[in-house]
């Protein structure tokens, strides 16, 4: 249908039902640009109908040099999300009831992350958006509709996707700021580094929900000369930061200091950032997870053995299940599910772990006998785990100096300044023994892979095969089941929550059999997604998925309170 022809049409829809607009569905010519019809709301106050609109190369007019790799590309498409969205905001509202006149598009984090709301190619541009077809009550508004579609979206699109309308040196900036980040982030194995903050870093957030840089008297981050590394920059040049070493590092400080700043802005790093967010060269090992105590929630079939054992009448850990764990329990099987997953690196605070998962001091261990004591904690595990398994820990400490026993690296806080206190904490710990006695053996443990019952994934909720709702990043609702995310820190849009529930009925539906372990199962969901896209998930196209991680999409199924487990047994090997 002709931009005409639709003109013509939405106007001879005045005042008919709303189930009308259905019969828009399709593919229209709206100019320079195709407009997709997807999905048509089924009245003013549902969710908004789903769009799209392709424009060619031809007009567009993008260089290849904004897309020829895929974190260039990346970055292109999160740019023209945030000019779509920001040009949406200025187009004035149409009159009617319920969403009449919204323009919404996915809201973009600080971070630059894979989205299905845009993309890049050789041969074309294409966004994705909701918008809300207007009506009075629940009648269509037909001419209202003519101006919004005909009118005003074209101008969007041309202020969107034709690049003569962008700023060149916007745009630049973007992807260059991405290719960066990630050049920064490929080095940091060679280099044998956890994470890098390069100098000049804006660490400090506005607010702990508003994750914008602090701007009036943020104190500019500078590395001490003793962890001061140079990486290198596309295009010859170089850069200079601190360098986060691999092994153990303690971050410690008085209160109010920075230090759950620093761990933060290391939590962040494993994604890059937009232009100005103060963290565009501060990056982290793409598989470093955070972790914390979580009272409460269900645990299927963890081994926990290297934490926690001989509990009392005689109940084993090695395949361990709770639908209401401890703090300490939680943890543990926080962390042997990171493991599992392959986390290369644990971070970890000590103000939202559990205390007796944390330490045992040479006092609690003469008042309380080790055989008496379940828990082995982690400053016994920590050394362990790099050791057996090359995990690497970095840890916010404020109040136990017993970790200068088994830390690499010291690192002091001041004033948001860092300083290299590796030397002094050493001389503390050897001048101050603590006269407490190792616990838990002198390995980390074996851990065995789990094998997923197939049957305990039921996302069927009444008549409905497939019922997943995500609320922000905090929960998905999965059929008749709520799985808690508010511990998953490293999730920042809502989108990944959407596409993680999404993730998981596919893991389902395909990979999960009886004798695909956990994680060979979704390794195999991230190689189709790495080949066709988050498309994949789902069997009707959608702009609201983000991209993940295999580890936060094992930990969303570790949380879902029916998932059942068995241990792979050495036969299935």
């Amino acid at each position: 249908m002709s931009i005409s022809a639709l003109r013509d049409r939405l106007n001879a829809l005045d005042g008919q039902s709303y189930k009308a607009y259905k019969s828009l569905r399709g593919q229209h010519a709206l100019g320079d640009c195709t407009l997709h019809i997807d999905y048509v709301q089924g009245d003013p106050f549902a969710a908004p109908s789903r769009l799209r609109i392709s424009v060619s190369q031809v007009i567009a007019q993008f260089s290849p040099r904004f897309y020829n790799t895929d974190v260039r590309r990346i970055a292109l498409e999160d740019y023209l999300i945030r000019q779509f969205r920001d040009q949406a905001r200025l187009i004035d509202r149409t009159a009617g009831s319920g969403k009449s006149g919204l323009i919404e598009i996915v809201r973009p984090s600080q971070a630059i992350l894979p989205r299905t709301a845009a993309s890049v190619c050789e041969e074309r541009v294409e966004l994705r958006f909701m918008v809300g077809l207007p009506a009075f009550g629940r009648r269509i508004a037909g001419r209202q509709a003519a101006a919004l579609i005909c009118d005003r979206l074209p101008l969007l699109i041309k202020k969107t996707l034709h690049f003569s309308q962008l700023d060149e040196a916007a745009v630049q900036a973007h992807c260059d700021g991405a290719e960066v980040a990630d050049t920064l982030r490929q080095q940091l194995r060679d280099r044998q580094l956890v994470a890098f903050v390069a100098d000049g870093s804006i660490l400090p957030r506005q607010s702990g929900v508003n994750e914008r840089p602090l701007q009036s008297g943020a104190v500019t981050f500078q590395s001490p000369e003793s962890l001061r590394v140079e990486l290198s920059l596309p295009h010859g040049q170089t850069v200079t930061g601190m360098g986060i070493p691999q092994g153990i590092t303690l971050i410690v400080g008085g209160g109010y200091h920075g230090k759950s700043t620093l761990l933060r802005a290391i939590e962040a790093g494993i994604d890059n950032h937009i232009p100005g967010d103060g963290r565009e060269r501060v990056v982290t090992d793409a598989a470093a997870l955070k972790v914390r105590a979580e009272d409460g929630r269900s645990v299927a079939g963890v081994n926990i053995s290297p934490f926690i054992n001989h509990l009392p009448q005689g109940r084993s850990t090695a395949q361990f299940s709770t639908q209401d764990a401890s703090g300490s329990t939680s943890q543990a099987a926080s962390i042997v599910e990171a493991v599992e997953a392959g986390a290369t690196a644990l971070l970890i605070d000590e103000d939202t772990s559990a205390t007796n998962f944390m330490i045992r001091d040479r006092r609690m261990q003469a008042l309380i006998a080790k055989d008496r004591e379940p828990i082995t904690p982690f400053v016994d595990k920590v050394r362990q785990l790099k050791d057996d398994y090359g995990i690497s820990t970095i840890l916010v400490m404020g109040g136990s100096g017993d970790y200068f026993d088994v830390a690499d690296t010291v690192i002091a806080l001041d004033n948001y300044q860092p300083q290299d206190v590796t030397a002094q904490a050493q001389a503390i710990a050897a001048a101050q023994q603590t006269a407490r006695q190792a616990e838990g053996g002198n390995t980390f443990g074996n851990l065995s892979p789990r094998i997923v019952l197939p049957e305990s994934i039921d996302a069927s909720k009444g008549k409905r095969a497939v019922s997943l709702k995500a609320r922000a990043t905090d929960e998905i609702r999965f059929g008749t089941e709520a799985i808690d995310l508010s511990a998953v820190e490293q999730l920042v849009e809502t989108g990944q929550v959407k596409a993680i529930a999404a993730a998981i009925v596919y893991a389902q539906e395909y990979y999960v059999d009886g004798q695909r372990s956990l994680v060979s199962a979704l390794e195999a969901v991230m190689a189709d997604v790495e080949t066709y896209g988050l498309d994949c998930l789902r069997d009707r196209l959608t702009g609201e998925f983000v991209g993940f991680r295999l580890l936060e999409l094992a930990a969303a199924l570790n949380r879902l309170r029916t998932l059942q487990c068995r241990l792979e047994s050495p036969e299935s090997d």
